[in-house]
């Protein structure tokens, strides 16, 4: 039997309120003094921060005394029209209608529109052994698209893996783009090594330089030692070479697994892991960045295209199309398995 217990705006103040409590799980409500509203969902082996309200944002990650989140420059979450303005989450959703770092002649923000969403509800849904937080937040412009998206976080009893959904219905009368990728901001661990269950080979290097990029000569040779295979980077034990970031693609994925698995595993044995299903998700991104303000490892990100904007995609056969009344769900499992 599932519990739905709705959410309010009135429930998050900067004194913290807890509204669930049993054996097994903990769900707490608070406000940031930003004014964001955070939900704290805990359970043996760890928690999450939920953002009901922006985007429902996973702010922060922690399981088995690891902090999953990259280092970044925000001590709270921020009031934000674009992702960049509160770039300090652990995970977001990167998208629908266009996706990724827009290209000069593009027009739409940096990750879309969803990212900072502000949504429409917000609740909770207890079952046995799970608790789950869901949004819904319906996008509609006079002369322009109308969808509905709904996000899910599930966290498990007893588990340090926990699963982000999206499922977005076309509510128009004509078919919407989308692109659409769950957005991933891991910590960098130095040391740490990539595994996954597709070829090595598969992973190739991004030859583009999006308009926040600064190459710099050191970085510039770095990449084209990756490309003529004297480099790679399946361990990170040279952080030097890391800023600006690094990216890796991975395209195609049902030529390889219908299920794909990337983990990311740490000195003392610690494995992180993204697995999610290729036929939702054909494309991954494997971004790395090491400097004094941010450093992240997010070594799987799931998509449905390059997040190299909206026009790429368009141009190179990768944007999805939903009919009218067609929904689309996309479902990731994550954390330290």
């Amino acid at each position: 039997m599932t519990t739905r217990l709705m959410l309010w705006r009135e429930l998050f103040s900067e004194q913290p309120r807890p509204l669930l409590e049993n054996a097994d799980f903990t769900v707490t409500a608070f406000r940031y003094a930003s004014g964001i509203e955070g939900l704290r969902v805990a359970n043996a082996r760890g928690h999450l921060v939920i953002l009901p309200w922006l985007g429902q944002m996973i702010w922060d990650a922690e399981f088995d005394g690891h902090d999953l989140t990259m280092r970044n420059m925000f001590s709270q979450p921020k009031p934000a029209r674009e992702v960049v303005e509160t770039y300090g989450c652990f995970a977001f959703h990167s998208g629908l209608l266009a996706n990724g770092c827009p290209s000069p002649e593009d027009t739409h923000l940096l990750h879309g529109e969803m990212a900072c969403a502000s949504m429409d509800e917000a609740w909770l849904e207890v079952e046995e052994d799970s608790v789950r937080v869901v949004g819904r937040y319906e996008y509609v412009m006079g002369f322009g698209h109308h969808y509905l998206a709904q996000p899910a976080v599930t966290l498990h009893k007893d588990s340090a893996l926990f699963d982000i959904r999206m499922a977005v219905t076309n509510l128009a009368s004509v078919a919407m783009p989308l692109q659409y990728m769950c957005h991933m901001n891991y910590a960098y661990v130095p040391d740490a090594t990539f595994r996954q269950n597709v070829p090595d080979e598969a992973l190739t290097v991004r030859e583009s330089v999006p308009s926040h990029v600064k190459p710099t000569d050191q970085w510039l040779a770095f990449n084209r030692r990756i490309l003529q295979g004297e480099a790679s980077l399946k361990t990170l034990n040279e952080p030097q070479y890391y800023d600006p970031e690094i990216v890796f693609f991975v395209d195609k994925l049902d030529a390889y697994t219908a299920h794909p698995e990337f983990t990311m595993t740490a000195p003392d044995g610690t494995t992180f892991v993204t697995r999610f299903a290729s036929d939702e998700f054909n494309y991954a991104t494997r971004w790395i960045l090491y400097n004094g303000d941010q450093q992240v490892a997010a070594f799987a990100l799931p998509a449905t295209c390059r997040p190299e904007g909206f026009l790429a995609a368009q141009n190179n056969g990768t944007l999805l199309y939903l009919e009218p009344q067609q929904t689309r769900t996309f479902t990731v499992t994550t954390g330290i398995a």
